[in-house]
């Protein structure tokens, strides 16, 4: 049975979607998209590598690993793939620290198909053991090639550093010998301990109408367990001193990721954060890009990151840089951090800025499939859903004072963590630069 709520106050008030909610908890999202001829239907479940235990690290990329490998009613991996190959449609997955989802884009007119699949397969995997022993192999070998590939690794390295002790700090593909030592159990338990209503969105972008979305959902997911949302280990951050971790290897180019605590999702002060990512490290004009690369020709690459969390976040700046210039890299970075606590910034910046972000929302809005995802993530992670409008009118309300405030809670000498991977063995130069020695 569907069971109608009334709108969220507030921010879901005049916004361009539906939301219902099934009685066994799965909220249900119509999100439509005018002049498509397709539509995305997306399965967003809480649950990922922050909800593991370290003797089953990686679990939840394994399961997202197994769950087109065959079911009850579609015994095998092709009878999936090719009923989906059989309309021209897209089926993919993925895994985060706190999310896994699962999305099929097709045709707007084979809609229930592509709800037939997902329930099924969400439902109804079956894990044989020779499927599951046969695919540690290509899930190893995806280990070894972030192993091997430095901008890649280096988000490990840096999580491991920042979040130390804690499963946030944990690689979402896990390790080999945990990869290694999962069995069938493994999977039946912790899909059905993850992998009910309550914990589930189901987000549907594109060329359709709520009233057709809700009865499909209605019909194929209204069958799953309501269950209850489960705990993850919370990060608390406590950082009194800086920090470096270096990941020893023969390389020709030195990878840094180097950033500050910083906050979760529901931090007001997140939209002037977005602001000073963006003027710090958001595209080719950007201080840090200037600064490093265009003026010293220190690095190829360079940009800033902010990642948000339920009770945490960070933010750092990376780049790919000449062995020879890593100190020199890192100072000048540094310096950038520093200089916009001390009112570096100008109204011109300010105003830069914000026409990027909105810019690069909407450019990342383009697609049914990005759609989804926003819209399901917001519901998922925050429990209330801020749209791309007011998204923007939040970061346009951004003063400089804002901005600046913001960068005096983040750079503090004492909350540096550096990550390097390159052929380096000596921490005490960079532990000096970046402690203000």
């Amino acid at each position: 049975m569907l069971e109608k709520t009334p709108p969220l106050a507030g921010k879901l008030m005049n916004s361009n979607y539906s939301r219902t909610v099934l009685t066994n908890g799965l909220r249900v999202l119509t999100i439509p998209m005018e002049g498509l001829s397709s539509a995305t239907v997306l399965v967003l479940i809480g649950a990922g590598s922050r909800y593991e235990e370290a003797d089953k690290a990686g679990l939840s990329h394994f399961v997202e690993h197994m769950i087109f490998k065959g079911t009850k009613k579609r015994p095998t991996a092709f009878d999936i793939s090719s009923l989906v190959d059989s309309v021209g449609g897209e089926n993919n997955a993925f895994t985060g620290k706190d999310q896994t989802g699962f999305y099929i884009k097709i045709q707007k007119d084979r809609l229930a198909l592509a709800f037939d699949i997902l329930s099924d397969t969400l439902r109804d995997s079956l894990y044989l053991e020779e499927e599951i022993e046969r695919e540690k192999g290509p899930i190893i070998e995806e280990i070894n090639m972030y192993e091997d590939n430095p901008l890649y690794k280096i988000d490990d390295v840096f999580y491991e550093l920042i979040f130390d002790g804690n499963p946030l700090g944990w690689s979402t593909a896990g390790e080999k010998k945990t990869v290694k030592s999962i069995k069938r159990d493994d999977f039946l338990n912790y899909v059905k301990r993850f992998y009910q209503g309550s914990d589930m969105v189901l987000a549907v972008a594109g060329n359709v109408n709520a009233e057709e979305v809700e009865k499909l959902a209605e019909e194929y997911f209204s069958s799953f367990d309501k269950g209850q949302k489960e705990k993850f280990i919370k990060f608390e951050e406590n950082q009194t001193k800086p920090q470096i971790k270096i990941a020893y290897k023969k390389t020709d180019q030195a990878h840094i990721y180097f950033g500050f605590p910083a906050f979760s999702f529901f931090d007001p002060d997140r939209y002037a954060l977005e602001v000073l990512s963006a003027i710090l490290g958001g595209g080719m004009s950007s201080r840090l890009f200037i600064q490093v690369r265009e003026r010293r020709g220190l690095a190829y690459y360079v940009r800033a990151d902010n990642d948000t969390y339920h009770e945490t976040g960070l933010f750092a700046a990376r780049a790919g840089l000449n062995l020879e210039k890593v100190e020199e890299a890192v100072k000048v970075i540094l310096d950038e951090f520093y200089k916009t606590k001390n009112g570096d910034i100008t109204e011109k910046e300010l105003s830069k800025s914000k026409e990027f972000l909105k810019g690069r929302t909407m450019l990342g809005l383009e697609s049914s499939r990005r759609v989804a995802e926003w819209y399901a993530e917001k519901e998922l992670m925050e429990n209330q859903i801020e749209t791309p409008a007011e998204l923007l009118k939040n970061i346009e309300k951004v003063t400089l004072a804002d901005v600046n405030r913001v960068a005096k809670r983040i750079f503090k000498p004492e909350k540096a963590n550096l990550a390097v991977i390159g052929p380096f063995e000596d921490k005490e130069k960079l532990l000096n630069i970046i402690s203000g020695k």
